[in-house]
């Protein structure tokens, strides 16, 4: 049977994100480099905080660099902030500046370098490759693919908003009202992210996140009462409740945007390739879970497991979603 199949699927995948879920501290680190005078450089090195420990990842300049301030080092909540001025015999164009350690993690290090002259370039920098040559200046296509793959990846490591997309997909058993309540989602939160990026609106972030959590928590409440025969706004309209938390949910992506900061010049299309990055992840997403589905129905599994499919899936939702709420109250409260 299709049904049992399908919650069978869904209470797996619900799971296996309650297990992962200590993985969401996949950020990226952040490196700017900006000409402040002819042959010198203010760096800034924003390294995450993975599990309370810092990145082990050291910059090395070339040889024709030196310090002209010690580095200063800012500790934040979640991240360490490292600034210093360097002098370069010369010009940094056309050197390489090696990130050692990085290889050894899966940080991706996302880099904007801004010249003196207006010029200026965004590049992704992967463990695979450890360093970044300084150019004059990147093609649009680089800045987009840069902040694409960010996208996707951000997405895709942030397990709270695909646990609400994966609740949604519990609540909505047709396909047609699938494809309208995602698609609500994804109009809602692209108009947050959008004006939350490019400051006209501007929300806290530590309230936002917390806020997120108690959104999943409540679908799983929603999923819960409709199961009983009770009256249920999310089963009638999940289209509208899907727009009201993604307006919320656009606040949360807008948040990781902000810390790496937009190219000047490229503002637009780096949003514009960010947004799609992040739809690109969710409908990959969506489509390993349907995959996954289309496949269960070929097993056939006990009828205890089968009949309470449904409910381990929704409580493995709630249980998470309240884990995070508290943790994340307490820490705005602190």
């Amino acid at each position: 049977m299709i049904v049992r199949s399908i919650f069978l699927g869904l209470a797996f995948a619900a799971l296996a994100l309650f297990q992962s879920a200590t993985a969401h501290e996949a950020r990226p680190a952040y490196m700017q480099v900006t000409e402040i005078a002819p042959q010198r450089y203010e760096i800034l090195w924003r390294t995450p905080v993975l599990s309370g420990m810092r990145l082990p990842v050291v910059l090395r300049f070339p040889e024709n660099t030196r310090n002209v301030t010690e580095p200063v080092v800012r500790e934040l909540s979640d991240s360490l902030v490292e600034r210093r001025v360097i002098e370069a015999s010369g010009s940094l164009t056309g050197t390489r500046i090696d990130m050692v350690g990085l290889q050894a993690t899966i940080t991706d290090v996302l880099v904007r370098v801004q010249m003196l002259d207006g010029t200026y370039s965004t590049t992704l920098v992967r463990p695979s490759k450890p360093w970044i040559e300084i150019a004059t200046s990147r093609s649009s296509l680089q800045v987009a693919t840069a902040y694409l793959m960010h996208g996707i990846e951000h997405i895709l490591f942030g397990y709270d908003h695909l646990l609400f997309v994966l609740a949604l997909i519990l609540i909505v058993r047709r396909g047609r009202v699938l494809l309208i309540t995602i698609t609500a989602f994804t109009v809602a939160h692209s108009i947050t992210l959008s004006l939350a990026t490019l400051g006209l609106v501007h929300v806290p972030g530590p309230p936002v996140e917390a806020t997120i959590a108690l959104s999943i928590l409540l679908l799983a409440c929603e999923i819960i009462r409709s199961d009983r025969g009770q009256p249920s706004l999310t089963a009638q309209w999940p289209w509208l409740v899907a727009f009201s938390f993604g307006l919320l949910h656009g606040f949360g992506f807008a948040s990781a945007l902000t810390e790496i900061g937009l190219p000047q010049g490229d503002i637009p299309l780096a949003l514009f390739a960010f947004n799609v990055g992040v739809e690109a992840g969710q409908l990959i997403f969506i489509a390993a879970v349907l995959g996954a589905l289309r496949c269960a129905q070929w097993i056939t599994f006990p009828a205890l497991v089968e009949r309470h499919a449904r409910s381990v899936a929704t409580y493995a939702i709630g249980i998470m979603a309240a884990y995070w709420f508290i943790e994340r109250l307490a820490g705005f409260a602190a």
